[in-house]
């Protein structure tokens, strides 16, 4: 009767789990987003093979997801915490040991006897996990996996971004290089004129000075996007996990078009979707886990043994023992508490850091819906500005060939024209990167029912028939 008794007061005790178990804090969610459009489903549903239009960005962005290296690191990263969780479940069970020892001696004196001797034995022992301590491990070292899971969805969706940013750059520099190109083309024909006119005595020497003046400034221009676009090359080949090349293009920047309509969706989505708030949430749930994990160690640590063997020495004998051991602290001048201290502080920490991410998340979303806003309306601005500027070009032209007005004023609208030719392709480039912002922002990158594939480092469909 008492045996039964122990046995279930054992029990019973083993059921115990020190420490608290997770609660996510409470959120302060707002109802809507401040610089929204219209309510729909959010534009982060859309996988990005189908976001994004031209093909060979598509196919950038597959090579990317195969070959970058930080996307390699942070898989080696979830292989290691799944290895750790499989250190640390290990101790949920008895381990088992097998040792054997022998010896074979002699002396060389006397009648020069010999003698041998042989032991074989096997080891069982478990930890009787009275206090949840293994326990809260395991539920802290599963915790932390999930964490590095999403840490690399969190890379996936990263990369996804850079590579379409930095590929619309890229078609943005193509295109200024290009209206810079045809500007200097341009501007030496009128310098040619100018000349002209010069040698025929019409104009001053002032004039040939302005116009080559303009010529220089447009050839620095191409210079300077020559550069740009070799170096944007060479940022793009490091994403694609290769040494530095020269990049295959697809669409012109102008035939690069995205959704009209960016809906953003509830905010309530983001704390489901967004990988960095869901790896801040995992590693704050593993770090409340640690409360348990420390709680345990202020209690006594229960251990059975259990031995079983042979011997062999002038004959064979079997040997068996059955053991049990309690280990606990007596005094240790509030160590142990001290501790538990360290990890509320910890996770304390943590719920801090969690809110903050949440901030920042709400934060993002905002700021790329004020930007799509806004960049679409500077756009339709500047093409305005850009047909006026190639008519009062155009004019001033007409009006200094036939005297009636300075070269001064032809240089400045001409000035004026090749900036406002600039502005366009950077507007819209950056019109394009702020839906990408958006796109980051609200998580997409990666859809729900792609996420296993995802985190087994499978890539997406390379073909349309596949999408």
């Amino acid at each position: 009767m008492k045996r039964l008794f122990f046995l279930i007061t054992v029990i019973y005790v083993a059921g115990c789990t020190m420490g608290p178990d997770y609660e996510r804090p409470p959120i302060d969610e707002p109802v809507a987003y401040r610089d929204s459009f219209p309510p729909s489903e959010s534009i982060a549903n859309i996988a990005w093979w189908e976001l994004f239009g031209d093909t060979v960005l598509q196919s950038l962005i597959d090579t990317a997801l195969v070959h970058n290296r930080n996307l390699r690191a942070s898989m080696a990263r979830i292989d290691e915490a799944r290895a750790t969780l499989g250190i640390v479940r290990a101790d949920l069970f008895p381990r088992l040991n097998y040792a054997a020892d022998g010896v074979y001696e002699g002396t060389s004196a006397g009648d020069g006897s010999t003698s041998s001797s042989a032991l074989i034995a096997l080891n069982a022992s478990y930890v009787v996990d009275l206090w949840g301590r293994v326990r809260r491990s395991n539920e802290a070292a599963l915790a932390e996996l999930l964490a590095t899971e999403e840490a690399y969805r969190g890379v996936t969706i990263t990369l996804v971004a850079e590579v379409a940013n930095a590929y619309f750059l890229l078609r943005d520099l193509d295109n200024r290089l290009t209206i810079s190109e045809q500007t200097a083309e341009a501007w030496r024909q009128s310098l040619d004129v100018v000349r002209s006119r010069y040698e025929a005595g019409m104009v001053s020497e002032v004039d040939v000075n302005q116009a080559e003046i303009q010529v220089y400034e447009a050839d620095v221009s191409v210079q300077t996007f020559r550069r740009l676009r070799a170096q944007t090359e060479n940022a793009i080949s490091v994403l694609l996990g290769k040494p530095p090349m020269s990049i295959e293009r697809g669409l012109d920047l102008v035939e690069q078009v995205l959704p009209p309509d960016v809906p953003a969706g509830l905010p309530s989505e983001l704390l489901a979707r967004r990988p960095d708030i869901r790896e801040s949430e995992h590693r704050l749930h593993a770090q409340t886990a640690r409360i348990g994990v420390a709680e345990a160690y202020k209690f006594p640590q229960f251990d059975l043994t259990g031995d079983l063997g042979a011997s062999f020495n002038s004959g064979t004998s079997g040997f068996f023992g059955l053991g049990a051991q309690i280990f606990g602290p007596l005094f240790n001048s509030g160590e142990f508490q001290r501790r538990v201290d360290v990890e509320v502080a910890r996770t304390e920490q943590l719920i801090n850091s969690f809110e903050q991410t949440i901030l920042n998340a709400y934060r993002e979303v905002d700021d790329a819906l004020v930007a799509v806003r806004t960049y679409k309306s500077e756009t339709e601005a500047r093409r305005r500005q850009l047909a006026s500027a190639e008519n009062a070009a155009i004019l001033s032209w007409v009006r200094y060939e036939g005297g009636m007005t300075s070269y001064l004023e032809v240089l400045d609208l001409q000035r004026s024209l090749f900036s406002s030719q600039l502005k366009v392709s950077e507007t819209y480039q950056l019109q394009l990167t702020s839906v990408v912002q958006l796109y980051q922002a609200l998580g997409g990158g990666w859809i729900a029912e792609q996420d296993s594939m995802a985190v087994s480092g499978s890539s997406p469909p390379e073909n349309d028939s596949e999408r």
